[in-house]
């Protein structure tokens, strides 16, 4: 049974609880039987009232996303019928919420008479993360019960409150400290002679807006928040629609958009990211998070150094960050203190807060402090013999069941285990900059890393807010090993005809965060190009290869920190700006290189730079460094950029049909020789009809 119903004060209240673990999804399952709970409590004359409460952690989290685009999710009763008929009651309905209740498990709180709530929980309509909006009456109801202005704030950015906010919003009618007290409440003031009139959240008109100006900076903050993407703008549509006619007028349009979204790409590539995500987190079952991991030791206070120090302690871990000079630690932990300083200033953290999370990280200029600590993170320069220096130090300093970590972006870390005596407790944990904010986590597993301590690490990073994706061990893992033909394929178009902000600004419409030289000239191009320089005996002498990043640093263009790279840079201003004289420098080592130039289009920019992503993720999935096509995904959306309304190289390319893809490949094949052979994969999968998915 999928709804629980039982009697109280004196069998006056029906209590109806859902039981669809582990959220409660509205299922089309669960709403037939709850539809016939209420329809019963309703014909029951002994019954007063009604109390909706939820089972387990939570009261609702909303729509079985998986039912989408089935007939499942069109059955009758469906979500906005069930919440008809809740509204339309003649007895008081109340919603006893704790945990959460998100989308359509708010949209049937709002549906009906009272809302309280526990303590603790979230109030939310997240639907436009999904690429759809509220298709049950959210759009609707909510701008009614509290204002269009916050309506938009939930709706069209997505965000949930909690009850404090909630309560002095008007969406909550009370609060109360814990489970107990709550249910109990509810079920009091269901049986009270609490009247329904004006409670029907429905039948209210909109109030009136004060300043007519919130749609467009509605419309302004959801481009700059959710870039390309389409939902944010027919949630706002929908808002501004409630404000026009009748609820039935309203949840006319809001349907017709909801249907719109639903059955587009871009709703079917984000709940492809959404999927993808939770998939991302599974480990095998054998795999056991054993070991307690409390205090950790982080190796190297510079960038990646401070801001892995700053996400542990964000997390309540006590931290000590160990550099070798008293120097580079002065620097390290005053970027630390800047951090938490500027947060603290944007009111996202109290004074108490930064205290409290400063006192955990524990500045030190002796690698013996770290004899105590559970986990070390290496975090120092990129250099073979340098890691071979620090994990020969921790072997012989830290306690024998401690794991050792690198946050290497792509060295071996098979080498680093072969560096220690315990092989098993080593590991890549590859952060992204700035690591104190950036969720995802490359966790590189060795030859010979133990399954228990993959799920240890993984264990910490939820405790960190972090999404881990685990990867295998090759030059650069799966993020930056597939950024290097992403990349190269960008320089070959340059010298090919095209110019540095034609190459971005293709890549930016196509929805990235930034293009690929913009991206460059901000992380400094003289530190890929200190790695070209160590590699370069390594690299076949027949294979084309572009030096026109190179040029650029050896006339000491660096980027934004030089005030020039593949653009020039105003004092003071991070602006990209066409240069001149890079022009002129592509348009030398084109001539060198014996490259005729000519138009490149934006559809051969694109083409040309995701089909490079596309054939190496599938080299990576053949050899094992990824375990599915929807982690590489992950990786790309969450750590590169990569527009989440495409769903990542591997998801857009089943999108565009594998065999355009392959037949696309092999024209640059056939056109720019052997870096663009097709990978052995993508011809099987195309050859046996099948999609990146199916795998």
């Amino acid at each position: 049974m999928l709804i629980h119903t039982e009697r109280t004060e004196a069998g006056q209240v029906a209590l109806l609880r859902l039981r669809n673990p582990p959220v409660n999804s509205l299922s089309a399952a669960l709403r037939a039987e709850l539809h016939d709970a209420i329809s019963d409590a309703l014909a029951d004359p002994h019954v007063r009232a009604l109390v909706l409460a939820g089972d387990g952690d939570f009261f609702c989290c909303g729509a079985e996303i998986r039912e989408f685009n089935t007939p499942m999710s069109t059955r009758e009763p469906t979500l906005r019928s069930l919440i008809a008929l809740i509204e339309g009651a003649s007895k008081p309905v109340v919603a006893a919420i704790h945990g959460a209740a998100l989308g359509g498990g708010l949209e049937l709180a709002l549906g009906c008479h009272f809302r309280v709530a526990r303590e603790g929980a979230s109030l939310g309509l997240p639907e436009v993360k999904l690429g759809v909006l509220p298709g049950a009456g959210g759009t609707q109801r909510l701008p009614r019960l509290v204002g269009v202005e916050r309506a938009l704030t939930m709706i069209a950015q997505g965000d949930a409150i909690d009850t404090a906010k909630a309560l002095d919003w008007g969406l909550l009618d009370a609060v109360f400290a814990d489970d107990l007290v709550h249910r109990a409440a509810a079920v009091a003031l269901a049986a009270s002679d609490a009247p329904l009139a004006g409670r029907n959240v429905g039948a209210r008109q909109v109030p009136a807006l004060s300043d007519p100006g919130v749609y467009e900076r509605a419309r302004e903050q959801a481009a700059r928040r959710y870039r390309g993407c389409v939902a944010p703008l027919a949630c706002i549509a929908c808002v501004e629609a409630a404000t026009h006619g009748t609820l039935e007028d309203g949840l006319a349009v809001e349907r017709e958009r909801f249907l719109e979204l639903v059955n587009g790409s871009q709703s079917k590539a984000q709940r492809h990211v959404f999927f993808a995500e939770r998939a991302a987190v599974k480990l095998p079952k054998d795999w056991t998070a054993t070991a307690a991991i409390n205090t950790v030791g982080v190796v190297g206070a510079g960038t990646m150094g401070g801001g892995i120090a700053m996400s542990l302690a964000n997390a309540g871990l006590d931290v000590v960050l160990v550099e070798r000079d008293a120097q580079a630690l002065e620097r390290g932990w005053s970027a630390i203190r800047k951090n938490y300083a500027a947060t603290a200033a944007k009111g996202k953290l109290t004074a108490a807060q930064v205290h409290e999370r400063q006192a955990r990280i524990r500045p030190s200029l002796v690698m013996d402090d770290l004899r105590n600590a559970d986990l070390v993170i290496e975090a120092a320069f990129e250099d073979m013999d340098v890691k071979r220096q620090i994990f020969t130090a921790l072997d012989a300093v830290c306690k024998p069941q401690a794991i050792l970590a690198s946050n290497t972006s792509r060295l071996d870390i098979d080498a680093m285990a072969g560096f220690t005596r315990r092989p098993a407790q080593v590991l890549g944990m590859h952060f992204f900059s700035p690591a104190n904010v950036m969720r995802l986590l490359e966790v590189v597993k060795g030859r010979q890393t133990d399954g228990n301590v993959v799920a240890t690490v993984f264990r910490l990073a939820r405790r960190m807010g972090k999404l881990p994706v685990l990867v295998g061990v090759c030059d650069g893992f799966v993020g930056n090993r597939m950024v290097s033909p992403y990349t190269r394929e960008a320089h070959f178009l340059l010298e090919e005809g095209a110019s540095p902000s034609q190459v971005d600004g293709a890549l930016q419409r196509f929805g990235l965060a930034m293009g690929p030289l913009r991206m460059a000239d901000m992380a400094g191009l003289d530190i890929s190009w200190a790695f070209r320089k160590r590699t370069a005996s390594t690299r076949p002498a027949h294979l084309r290869y572009s030096r026109v990043a190179d040029s650029l640093c050896e006339q000491g263009r660096f980027g934004q920190k030089t005030g020039s790279g593949f653009y020039r840079y105003a004092s003071g201003s991070r602006e990209p700006l066409e240069d001149p004289q890079v022009l002129a420098l592509i348009e030398a080592c084109a001539r060198q290189d014996g490259i005729a130039r000519r138009d490149i289009t934006e559809e051969e920019i694109v083409q040309r730079t995701m089909y490079a992503l596309v054939n190496e993720g599938a080299r990576i999935l053949e050899e094992g460094i990824a375990r599915r096509a929807s982690d590489i995904d992950v990786i790309y959306v969450n750590g590169y950029g990569f527009p989440a309304h495409r769903g990542g190289p591997l998801f857009y390319a089943d999108q565009q049909g594998l065999p355009n893809v392959l037949a696309t490949i092999r024209g640059f094949h056939d056109q720019h020789g052997e870096l663009w052979q097709p990978a052995p994969l993508l011809e099987r999968l195309v050859a046996q009809g099948k999609r990146f998915a199916d795998l």
